[in-house]
């Protein structure tokens, strides 16, 4: 499967389509279909996820009891914040006007490849958020890959 890496500037349309960078679009392969799935991030932001990443998702909780209360709460949660996306032949798609509301989308978006998806943000939020985070990372990065950032 791919990994996603970078960080890409993106323009919405007035219509709410996003077109993938170009270098992301090349990691999918075209075995997979241009069906992705795109999700409500915990973070605002959202998430591209090719559809083989999400059927492992899909197949655990299709494991999970239904007669339990916490398992029929988690799905209801999970499966209303996301939903199928269709690739043009550009890598173009639509974003719905409830995870445009969600991801704080306007005219521009930050994209970030991270590993086996790709985020979607505004680029305030991002801002925000990462230079919250800085020192976090570095400290990350030493615990998960023995770095120093």
């Amino acid at each position: 499967m791919a990994s996603f890496t970078g960080e890409f500037e993106c323009k919405l349309d007035a219509k709410g389509r996003l077109v993938l960078p170009s270098k992301m679009k090349a990691l999918i392969p075209e075995s997979l279909g241009q069906e992705m799935m795109l999700r409500k991030g915990l973070e605002p932001c959202l998430e591209l996820i090719p559809m083989v990443e999400v059927k492992k998702d899909h197949n655990k909780l299709a494991s999970l009891d239904d007669t339990d209360d916490d398992v029929r709460f988690f799905k209801r949660s999970f499966f209303r914040r996301e939903s199928t996306v269709d690739l043009d032949a550009t890598g173009r798609f639509v974003i719905s006007k409830t995870m445009l509301r969600h991801a704080q989308l306007e005219r521009e978006a930050i994209v970030i490849g991270i590993g086996t998806k790709i985020e979607i943000w505004n680029p305030e939020c991002y801002e925000a958020f990462m230079s919250k985070e800085e020192k976090r990372f570095s400290d990350l990065n030493k615990k998960f890959l023995g770095k120093s950032a």
